[in-house]
C-alpha cells in the first residue's frame, strides 16, 4: 500500500544559551492510508516533538517528510494536508456549549457549510454525545469531554489525526473504555492515525502497528505489525489473547532495555 506520510531521516535538536539537546535521530518510517500507528519509547525521548515536526510546527535540522510522495516543504504541512491534533487535556472552554466548542475549527476556519454543520451533529450522534450538546464541558465525565474533543477534531475533516496521550489524564477504567470506543469511531471514518502513548497495553490493543523509539537522542529501534486474532472492540477479550502477550512481552523487553541504557549513561 502506498504511504500517506513519510519520514527520511529526520533529525531535531533543542538549542539554548547552554548548548543543544539532541532530541531525535535518524527518524524513518512510513505511514499508510488508513493505518493506526502507536509511538511508544522511554519517559523524555522525543515523542511529543515528533509530532510536532509531523504537525509542522517544528522543522527538522535534517531530513524530509513526504506526504503522498510529495515533499514537504518547510511551513508547508498545514497548507498540503489537514491535520487533527488531540493533546493529553481536552482544552474545552467552559463558556462554550459542547456544540460550540465542537464547531470551533469550523469558525476559525470560516467552513461553518450546512454539510459541515451536518457532519458534526452526526458525528454528536455517533459518539453519543447528542443528548449534551447544549451542556457545559463541567458538566460531562472526562470520557465524554474527550469523545468531544475528539469531534472537534474531526469535523474539519482532517486527512491525518495525530493523538499526544489522549487518555492520560483518565481513570484507569475509563481510559480502557474511552480508548477503545474512539480507536473504533476513528477506524469506522478509515481515517489515518498516529498515537503517542506510555502504554504498551493501550497500544497493542488500538494500533495496528507499534514503533518503539529509543533513549534521546531518539532513533526506531523497534517496528511491530499488531495482528490479532479478535475484534478489537473489546479491549479485555485482546488482552486475554495469546498473542498479546506476546507482543507486551517484547515491546517490554525493548523498552527495558532502553531505559537501562539511559539510566547507565
Amino acid at each position: 500500500m502506498d504511504a500517506l506520510l513519510s519520514l527520511r531521516d529526520i533529525s531535531y535538536a533543542y538549542h539554548n544559551l547552554k548548548g543543544e539537546t539532541p532530541a531525535l535521530s535518524d527518524i524513518s518510517f512510513d505511514v499508510s492510508q488508513g493505518e493506526f500507528v502507536a509511538v511508544v519509547g522511554p519517559s523524555g525521548c522525543g515523542k511529543s516533538t515528533l509530532l510536532s515536526i509531523i504537525a509542522g510546527l517544528l522543522t527538522p535540522e535534517e531530513g524530509e517528510l513526504y506526504y503522498q510522495g510529495r515533499r514537504i516543504a518547510d511551513g508547508e504541512a498545514g497548507n498540503i494536508m489537514k491535520i487533527g491534533y488531540m493533546l493529553q487535556r481536552d482544552h474545552l472552554f467552559e463558556w462554550r456549549t459542547i456544540y460550540h466548542n465542537v464547531i470551533l475549527g469550523l469558525e476559525l476556519n470560516h467552513t461553518l457549510t450546512p454539510e459541515n454543520l451536518e457532519y458534526v451533529m452526526q458525528l454528536l450522534r455517533d459518539y453519543e454525545l447528542y443528548a449534551f450538546k447544549d451542556k457545559k464541558p463541567s458538566e460531562l465525565s472526562g470520557g465524554m469531554r474527550q469523545r468531544a474533543a475528539l469531534i472537534r477534531t474531526m469535523a474539519i475533516h482532517p486527512d491525518l489525526l495525530l493523538l499526544d496521550e489522549p487518555f492520560s489524564a483518565l481513570d484507569s477504567q475509563t481510559r480502557l473504555n474511552v480508548s477503545a470506543d474512539i480507536a473504533r469511531l476513528i477506524r469506522s471514518t478509515g481515517k489515518t492515525a498516529i498515537l503517542i502513548t506510555h502504554d504498551l497495553s493501550e497500544a497493542i490493543t488500538l494500533a495496528d502497528r507499534v514503533l518503539v523509539l529509543s533513549k534521546r537522542p531518539a532513533k526506531v529501534v523497534c517496528e511491530m505489525p499488531i495482528r490479532l486474532t479478535v475484534d478489537r472492540h473489546d479491549p479485555m477479550t485482546v488482552r486475554n489473547t495469546p498473542e498479546y502477550q506476546l507482543f507486551f512481552n517484547h515491546l517490554w523487553e525493548v523498552l527495558t532495555n532502553e531505559q537501562t541504557a539511559t539510566q547507565s549513561v
